[in-house]
């Protein structure tokens, strides 16, 4: 039986998360999941396609706010700065966030080595998924590019490294490159997650909204932190389409509850 093999929380959009046994699922994906972003001073988006380095920080989530760590550094935690300034944004459909406490933009500004501030999205409800990304009306979506729900399956994985060792022989790549929120395993067959219309992942169901284009941030090799080749240039040989290369899917909660470790996994009509 297919089945949960990996829960995935990233709390700060476009640094590392944590793995976790169990998450509760909202309507805009796992709870805690990108409330939370760097921005330059302007109030335009930080991303590690701009800054590999970003992925060299890990965020991990705490009762009331987060956890923030990196090689060097000293740990910080930075409470939900709830009633704090508001910031304004560029990021679409958002508008504006609510600004941390000093502390936290001096910490990040010191790691990344450039000014930065880290915000928070106070409501989420502000956000929907948007039409183009398969949203609907009602559907929500935190500070994450696309969709609440980004899964990927091992055997997808399996075929990729394997056109990798056949074509170029390069090691291994790990999934932590595409950055799921669940993976699945199973006995599956390659990529057939792109045929699910809905799923069901234990006590949850998800609907699919769209097969995930792959953008710079898979090509950073996470040990590193420097831009490499692939997968890109072996995506774009066995999984291009329409001036893409897609890996995984994105997926929009119809129902509520928990996403758990060791659930099974069952496609649906």
């Amino acid at each position: 039986m297919a089945h949960v093999s990996t829960v995935s929380v990233r709390p700060v959009k476009s640094l590392r998360g944590v793995d976790v046994a169990r998450v509760a699922l909202d309507p805009l994906g796992p709870r805690g999941d990108r409330r939370w972003m760097v921005v330059e001073p302007s109030g335009d988006t930080l991303t590690a396609r701009a800054l590999p380095a970003m992925l060299g920080v890990t965020a991990r989530p705490l009762d009331g706010g987060i956890e923030l760590s990196a090689p060097g550094a000293r740990t910080l935690v930075v409470p939900e700065p709830v009633g704090g300034a508001r910031v304004d944004v560029t990021m679409s459909r958002v508008g504006w966030a609510t600004g941390c406490p000093p502390e936290a933009d001096a910490w990040l500004t010191a790691v990344l080595g450039r000014p930065v501030r880290l915000v928070w999205l106070d409501d989420p409800r502000r956000r929907s998924v948007s039409p183009t990304h398969g949203g609907r009306p009602g559907d929500l979506l935190s500070l994450a590019d696309a969709g609440p729900v980004h899964l990927t399956t091992t055997a997808s994985l399996a075929a990729l490294n394997g056109w990798l060792a056949r074509e170029h022989g390069d090691e291994v790549l790990p999934m932590e490159r595409f950055r799921p929120t669940v993976v699945v395993d199973g006995d599956l067959e390659p990529f057939v997650e792109d045929r699910w219309a809905r799923v069901r992942v234990g006590e949850v169901v998800l609907r699919f909204a769209q097969r995930c284009d792959r953008c710079v941030m898979t090509t950073i090799d996470l040990a590193t932190l420097r831009t490499t080749k692939e997968p890109t240039r072996t995506l774009a040989r066995h999984r291009r389409q329409d001036g893409k290369v897609w890996f995984g899917i994105r997926l929009v909660p119809e129902t509520l509850g928990e996403l758990v470790v060791g659930a099974q996994v069952e496609p649906l009509a």
